[in-house]
């Protein structure tokens, strides 16, 4: 055996299985490889869409929640507003029912005092009349006079 035909038919050989691998094997295998990497390269960019889609709705609903802290602020505020206005038309309310209650009491005491004062006229009155009649119906004397004077002066 020659050694240099061996290593021509070897040599052939190899260069049969590298064509016959690069007709029928090669093609497939990169296909698959191709396809493989279109799938990993789909699947970063939904990866990436996904984040991004995350991103936007984190930011989305950061900002629905601040409107609605916002709204419940305003809500508060117009909340406290009105109560303070409705304490504010009590105080204002209860002020005037107050004067009106003091008016009336001021009205219906003058009323009692001025009631006071006639009857206390009519007795003033009375006792004139009666003090003068007593005066008359008895002889006319200084020291009677001055006892009845402060007589009636004692029961006014």
């Amino acid at each position: 055996m020659n050694i240099n035909i061996t290593l021509f038919a070897q040599a052939a050989a190899f260069i049969c299985l590298i064509l016959f691998t690069m007709k029928f094997v090669w093609p497939p295998l990169l296909s698959a490889i191709e396809k493989r990497q279109k799938e990993i390269a789909d699947g970063l960019a939904a990866a990436t869409e996904g984040k991004n889609a995350l991103e936007a709705a984190a930011k989305k609903s950061e900002a629905a929640l601040n409107e609605a802290k916002q709204k419940a602020a305003d809500i508060i505020g117009q909340a406290e507003k009105r109560a303070t206005q409705i304490i504010e038309d009590a105080k204002n309310a209860a002020k005037v029912e107050g004067d009106r209650i003091i008016t009336g009491a001021k009205a219906e005491i003058d009323q009692e005092v001025n009631r006071a004062k006639e009857g206390l006229r009519a007795q003033v009155s009375q006792l004139a009349v009666a003090g003068a009649e007593k005066i008359l119906r008895k002889e006319i004397d200084a020291k009677a006079h001055s006892d009845m004077l402060s007589k009636l002066a004692a029961e006014l």
